[in-house]
Formats: C-alpha cells, sequence, structure tokens
C-alpha cells in the first residue's frame, strides 16, 4: 500500500488519544486515591505533588536515551515499548495498597514512558514541510481529546466503583493505544544505516541551536504553569463546598474544559500559524492563557471556575502545536527523533517540579493566589519571547545591511 500521511496522521491520533486517555482516567484523581485507597492523611497536598512529579523527573532523565535510540532504531519500535509497558504497569496499580510502593511504579511509569513524543516525532518527520503545522495541530486535539474523555470516565468508574478500578480501564485503554501502533502506524523517510549518537553529543548540539534551546525554554515555562495546578484543582473544587463524594465527578468536569477548548482550537492556531507565523500565535497563546489564569483568581464557585478554564484553555491551545512546529524548522531531520526527545525531557523536568512546588505552595498559601503567580508567570514569558523575537529581527536587519 501506497504511504499517506493522512492515514498515518489518523492512526497516530488515535493512539495518542488512547494513551492520553488511560493517563488522564486516574491522575486528576491521585489525590482521593492517595487519601482514601492508600490511607495518606497527612501533608495531602504534598504527596500528590510526589506523586505527580516523580514520574516526570525519571521521565525526564530518560527521555534524550530513547531520543537516541528513536533515531538509530525508529520512532515506531518506541510507541510499541512504550505502550506495552505503560499497561503493564497500570494493571500492577490495581493491586497496590502501599504508598510506597505506589511510588515505585510511578517511578517506572516515567522511565518507560515515551508514547506521545514519540508519536508527534513520527508526524513531524512523515509529513509534507507545508502540512506540517496543520498535522501537529491536529495532534494537538489527541491528547486534548483524552484529556475531556479520560477525566469523565475516570470520574464516573471513581463514583461508581471506586478510584482503583480506574487503573484497569487505563491498562486496557494503553492497550489498545499500543496494539494500533504494532498494526497500523508506518514509517517511512529512516534512515537505519546511521551512526546511533551519544547524549552528550547531543546535549551539546542542541545548546548550539539558540533558537531550539529558546523553545526548549518556553516549554518548560509553558508546561510549567499547567503542572503547577494539577495537584491542586481536586483540592480547591473541595475547598469550593463540593462534597468529597461529587469531587472526582465535579474536578473531571472541569480537566475537560481546557480539553475541550483545546480541540476546538488547536487546528485553528496550527493553520493560522502557518499562514501568519507560528511565534505571533505563541505570543498570543502565552498572553492569552497568562491572563485567563490571573482572572480564575477572582472565582469562588466551580461553576464560574470551569468556564474560566475554559477560556483560558482557548487561548493556550496555541502554545503546544505552535512550539512543536517551530522544533521542525529549526532542526535538521536526522535530529528530529532527538529533538522532540530533549523537548520531552523540557516538558518532563517542568511536569516534576510543578506539582512539587504547587502541591508545597498549596500548604502555605490560600490556592487561589497560586493562579496569580502563574498567569504573571506566562505573560512575563510572552513578553521576554516578544522583546527576543525583536531583537533578532532588528540582528538579521543588521546583518543584511551589512552585507
Amino acid at each position: 500500500m501506497k504511504f499517506s500521511w493522512e492515514r498515518n496522521l489518523m492512526v497516530l491520533w488515535i493512539g495518542v488519544f488512547f494513551c492520553s486517555t488511560a493517563y488522564s482516567i486516574s491522575i486528576p484523581f491521585l489525590p482521593i486515591f492517595l487519601n482514601t485507597d492508600l490511607g495518606v492523611t497527612e501533608h495531602l497536598e504534598i504527596w500528590s505533588g510526589f506523586a505527580f512529579g516523580i514520574t516526570f523527573l525519571a521521565s525526564a532523565l530518560i527521555s534524550p536515551f530513547w531520543g537516541s535510540l528513536a533515531d538509530k532504531y525508529g520512532r515506531k519500535p518506541m510507541l510499541i515499548r512504550s505502550g506495552f509497558s505503560l499497561a503493564a504497569l497500570y494493571l500492577i496499580n490495581y493491586f497496590i495498597h502501599d504508598p510506597y510502593w505506589f511510588l515505585v511504579v510511578r517511578i517506572f511509569q516515567g522511565l518507560l514512558a515515551g508514547f506521545v513524543p514519540a508519536a508527534i516525532a513520527l508526524v513531524a518527520t512523515n509529513t509534507p514541510e507545508e502540512k506540517t503545522g496543520y498535522a501537529l495541530g491536529i495532534m494537538a486535539t489527541a491528547g486534548a481529546t483524552g484529556s475531556i474523555v479520560g477525566p469523565l470516565i475516570g470520574g464516573v468508574v471513581s463514583h461508581y466503583y471506586g478510584n482503583r478500578s480506574a487503573f484497569l480501564f487505563s491498562c486496557v485503554v494503553v492497550l489498545l493505544s499500543a496494539i494500533i501502533a504494532l498494526v497500523f502506524a508506518k514509517e517511512q523517510n529512516f534512515n537505519r544505516s546511521a551512526a546511533r549518537s551519544h547524549v552528550l553529543d547531543d546535549l551539546k548540539m542542541a545548546w548550539a541551536n539558540r533558537a531550539f534551546m529558546t523553545l526548549l525554554g518556553m516549554v518548560a515555562i509553558s508546561t510549567f504553569s499547567v503542572m503547577i495546578l494539577e495537584p491542586l484543582i481536586t483540592v480547591y473544587v473541595l475547598e469550593m463546598g463540593v462534597s468529597k463524594t461529587s469531587a472526582s465527578l465535579s474536578s473531571g468536569i472541569i480537566f475537560s474544559a481546557v480539553g475541550i477548548a483545546t480541540v476546538l482550537m488547536s487546528p485553528r492556531w496550527g493553520k493560522w500559524g502557518s499562514r501568519m507565523g507560528y511565534g505571533k500565535m505563541l505570543f498570543i497563546g502565552l498572553l492569552g492563557g497568562g491572563i485567563g489564569n490571573l482572572l480564575q483568581f477572582f472565582v469562588t464557585n466551580y461553576i464560574g471556575f470551569g468556564i474560566l478554564r475554559f477560556g483560558y484553555g482557548l487561548f493556550f491551545a496555541a502554545v503546544y502545536p505552535s512550539i512543536n512546529a517551530m522544533i521542525v524548522q529549526n532542526t535538521d531531520a536526522a535530529f528530529r527523533g532527538r529533538a522532540f526527545s530533549l523537548n520531552q525531557s523540557a516538558s518532563q523536568i517542568a511536569t516534576m517540579a510543578g506539582p512539587i512546588i504547587g502541591g508545597l505552595l498549596g500548604t502555605w498559601m490560600p490556592i487561589r493566589w497560586v493562579f496569580i503567580i502563574n498567569g504573571s508567570a506566562l505573560i512575563l514569558c510572552a513578553m521576554i519571547y516578544k522583546l527576543k523575537g525583536q531583537q533578532r529581527a532588528v540582528a538579521i536587519r543588521e546583518s543584511g545591511a551589512a552585507r
């Protein structure tokens, strides 16, 4: 069968959708799971932060290694490895009753993860360049759609069958993503005879690419802004007066609001970026996301909170597709698997730090003040990016005039 990038995009979209759904089924309810099933009654915010963050620390450390293997042996094997490994680990979670063993399994989930970045790299390297922005925008909706469906499934399962059963659903769903990758995903434009690189050489090559390093910084800040709230939203919903029995379902709906907004807007941001420039879309996304976070400080009921989360998501949906498209523009094809793995490392370091710092902040100050910190950081990031863009434009003009 003739290779079709559209068919491959559809297959990988479905795989990422299932993988993200599996993650989202159980992740939003970890604080409740730690409390009701594993017996954590003291310092719940800190436990929640570490349970979130330790997985992503492990993933950040191992991602450059997986990226090196991906550029040597292909991105599809990374999809298969990650999918089947995560399915086994979700199953193990179902049987755990000790919070410390739970942390151990969470570490292995980080070490063996990598399905989503491998899928994005596969799309980026197997799509015509003029279609890359559109394709990456579509891929962003896969994760977002999973983040909509997952919390809703998890909320219903947790409400009617208990939090523990959510891990069984995650196991089955991520297993589907692994099977889809194994049977249907295709990879071409790949040189299997290339020598495998060393991680240290990859880091030096990345450091020499200033535009790429700037994008990694944007990824880290943007991801940190999302993840600092991850362990706090469920607790915040409880503080708004929602009963503990309804908290899983209510927080699941609120988690889904950002995902719905992302599904609606990511393809549009991708198309606009291909016409007007991804840098402009990134600036608008950061600025709008920052303002959206600031406004959440002023709401005190969960319905208004959910509406503002949706509005924030409409703008923030521009950030990741724009960054991914700009990574493609600023890296060589032979380095792209490693580039996206380093991108994953930056994201995972921020994902690790965000919940831990969020958990600590949740014990030191009212949670609503975290939205002020978060929003201010995004707006500052947008301003710095705008300033750097203007400086680069001036440097290019001066270089052209000198020649």
